[in-house]
């Protein structure tokens, strides 16, 4: 039984390539660790740059056909993608190789450290991505294990998602999606928000209220309705608004094309992002490390620096006065809240989405066109590609078109475009030279490609 970091040396995870995989690949290779894994996206003779990279790390990396699977290995790590018919999992058990989950290698991680767990149905990765900024810059060398690629740990060559450092602290993402946040419990429990996304809000709650009372200190979002109800303390809590008892408050928000300035506690705050939602992303990582010793200037500091993540809000450039942002949006608020930062910038916004699942495309449907319908403005365009399909046994009953039809009947510029590779030369007649182009989507990897080539081919 693995309860401890202690407890194996070998390790392999099928499925390695997944973002929250390779994460926690590169940590244990990063405090040596020996670590080895495959995927089904590793196909002998095609080039793949997240197996360059992890070999480039010291990983072993094997076509997922079980030929890395040995006596020699502790440890076997699946995710939830990963079903026990899986020949490698089949083998594994065949050589009696204790096998778990990633969360639960995560929660064992977290126990070897000061964790900080950031939670919430929105901001967890770039929020993340901040607090180890600030805590990297005020000295503390911390350690991460992230949902997305860092732009300065991408520019050292590497994948982005994690990083080792001598410090006490390790800043981790607590996901509610498969429910493993429950796992984790953490010297510092933060809570972004609550919203509707993969679980109904009561689900949502109640994993939440465990998040919490796991956590030894917890920091909410008191501007976020629900994430308030589970507060502790507001005097270690923080708000986008001016909030009685509430310390860590912002005030005087304002946004300039891409950047946006605001002050706490009379500190200013000026970040190259964009979106009240990342200011709340900022205020979340700020109130934490001024808990933990880091000053307020400090913090100010580190996040004037802040270089972002990838694909959020990532700048792919301007082409003819239109702007190309990139962006990993998928549920009804984060794309809401995508389109409203993409407003300031430009006269027009043109934002195209695609879905991903057809159970949670069904689940989310009326929250979808509720969220995108209301912050259109009478000049902006929803467009939408079918589906994601990434196999399964799916009941294939709802189309991106039923969101389509169903925002257009509230009376905006809503359209539908099947073929995703049919979207630029659907789009150039709408385009104006004084206009943001914004694509949303998550879990296909093939969409930075795809955001690539709308680019290069407007």
């Amino acid at each position: 039984m693995i309860k401890s970091i202690n407890d194996f040396k070998s390790v392999f995870f099928i499925g390695i390539a997944g973002v929250g995989m390779s994460a926690i690949a590169q940590y244990l290779q990063g405090i040596s660790k020996e670590v080895s894994g495959s995927d089904r996206y590793f196909i002998e003779g095609e080039d793949n740059e997240t197996k360059t990279k992890l070999e480039a790390e010291g990983i072993n990396c094997f076509l997922q056909n079980g030929e890395g699977i040995t006596p020699t290995i502790n440890l076997i790590v699946v995710s939830t993608a990963i079903e026990d018919t899986v020949p490698e999992v089949q083998k594994a058990k065949a050589l009696n190789i204790p096998i778990i989950k990633r969360s639960e290698l995560l929660a064992i991680i977290a126990l070897s450290k000061k964790t900080i767990a950031i939670g919430g149905t929105s901001g967890k990765s770039t929020t993340s991505a901040m607090l180890f900024d600030i805590l990297s810059f005020a000295g503390l060398q911390p350690s991460i294990i992230s949902g997305a690629g860092l732009t300065s740990i991408i520019k050292e060559g590497k994948i982005g998602n994690a990083k080792v450092g001598t410090g006490d602290w390790l800043v981790i993402e607590a996901d509610e999606s498969d429910g493993s946040i429950v796992q984790y419990k953490p010297e510092i429990g933060l809570l972004l928000n609550v919203d509707k996304d993969h679980q109904e809000i009561d689900e949502l709650m109640q994993l939440f209220a465990t998040f919490k009372n796991n956590s030894k200190v917890f920091v909410v979002n008191q501007h976020n309705k629900l994430a308030s109800e589970l507060s502790v303390n507001k005097e270690v809590d923080f708000s986008g608004e001016e909030q009685r008892g509430v310390r860590y408050c912002a005030t005087n928000f304002k946004q300039s094309g891409f950047s946006i300035t605001y002050s706490v506690l009379n500190t200013v705050f000026s970040l190259n992002v964009i979106g009240q939602h990342n200011m709340e992303n900022a205020l979340a990582a700020t109130a934490v490390a001024n808990y933990i010793g880091v000053d307020l200037q400090a913090c100010a500091n580190a996040l004037k620096k802040y270089e972002g993540i990838y694909r959020r809000n990532q700048i792919l450039g301007n082409k003819n006065g239109v702007w190309v942002i990139d962006d990993y949006a998928h549920n009804p608020v984060k794309c809401a809240a995508a389109i409203a930062s993409c407003q300031p910038v430009a006269k027009k916004v043109i934002a195209w989405f695609q879905p991903h699942g057809y159970g949670p495309t069904r689940f989310l449907r009326s929250d979808f066109v509720k969220e995108i319908s209301e912050v259109l403005r009478p000049q902006d365009e929803i467009w939408m590609s079918e589906i994601f399909y990434a196999g399964g046994t799916a009941l294939k009953d709802i189309s991106a078109n039923d969101l389509i039809k169903d925002i257009k009947a509230l009376g905006k510029n809503a359209f539908f475009v099947e073929d995703r590779n049919n979207f630029v030369a659907e789009i150039k007649i709408h385009l104006t030279n004084d206009c943001v182009l914004l694509l949303m989507g998550a879990r296909d990897p093939s969409l930075e490609k795809f955001s690539k080539s709308v680019y290069e081919n407007l």
